[in-house]
């Protein structure tokens, strides 16, 4: 038995043991898996829980909606209001362990109000190593994490997810909007909606992996290191900049590094 295997069959015994499950569900690559696990087995009551806030993208929404319909499982909405979160808004180092505590105290509210015994959420090895003040929010709350207690990292997760058919599989990584942001700058819902906007008309173009990172007036955009080339095909570079300055942004850079996960964090790990 190979270690994929090994890690794929505990993660179904993790899921397995639980009777009733919430799982946090966003529509990306690891909440997916762990959503079709857990719907895999009949005998477990489970629903996915997608949160509608300011900061997650509407392009999300649908890939949810899309998946449980596949799934068949039950799904509904929570709304959190980010901006009412005095934190959130202010936009320091700790901005994430404060939503994620708002976040996930309504989601263990509604699993005590409907008779669901646990809350699950999609994080992985892979995000032990990065900065995510968040984890330890999830820590206090008890909430469980299967696909790291399995000890699956992302690579594997999207093999999983090949392997039972998800359209996630090759759906490249997302995080919240308000990560566009850096530490100290106030996040507005127009900021969020600029940004939205901003990486929506990117996608259309063809980038992958985009992030429009938002440093006050000027927008540094971060795509796949192979395609940052493709801005200088014909007049790509000169649309894409007067889209952008459209969009309220008054300078507009290429990041020559290209995409990189959690990018706004190297300040703090200076």
């Amino acid at each position: 038995m190979d270690e994929l295997q090994i890690k794929k069959d505990k993660l179904e015994n993790i899921i397995n043991e639980l009777d009733s499950v919430v799982v946090a569900f966003s529509g990306g690559v690891d909440s997916a898996l762990l959503l079709a696990v857990a719907a895999k087995n009949h005998n477990i009551k489970t629903i996915g829980i997608t949160v509608k806030s300011i900061s997650y993208a509407g392009h999300e929404l649908k890939d949810a909606e899309d998946i449980v319909h596949i799934l068949g499982v039950e799904h509904a909405y929570l709304e959190v209001d980010q901006l009412g979160i005095p934190e959130f808004a202010g936009n320091g180092p700790e901005r994430c362990y404060y939503c994620k505590k708002a976040i996930f105290e309504e989601l263990k509210k509604f699993a005590k109000q409907n008779g669901y015994a646990y809350v699950v959420d999609g994080s992985n090895i892979d995000d032990i190593g990065d900065y995510r003040p968040g984890a330890r929010a999830l820590e206090e709350l008890g909430i469980r994490s299967p696909l790291k207690e399995a000890g699956l990292d992302k690579k594997e997760i999207r093999k999983l997810s090949q392997e039972m058919g998800l359209f996630t599989a090759d759906k490249p990584s997302y995080a919240c909007l308000a990560s566009r942001i850096p530490y100290g700058e106030e996040i507005s819902e127009e900021k969020l909606r600029r940004i939205e906007k901003a990486e929506n008309y990117l996608r259309g173009l063809g980038f992958t992996n985009v992030r429009v990172r938002s440093h006050g007036s000027l927008a540094r955009i971060e795509v796949a290191p192979e395609q940052i080339n493709l801005f200088n095909m014909g007049e790509k570079r000169q649309m894409i900049s007067k889209k952008m300055k459209e969009y309220g942004f008054i300078y507009v850079a290429i990041d020559l590094d290209g995409f990189r996960q959690g990018s706004m964090n190297a300040e703090i790990k200076k």
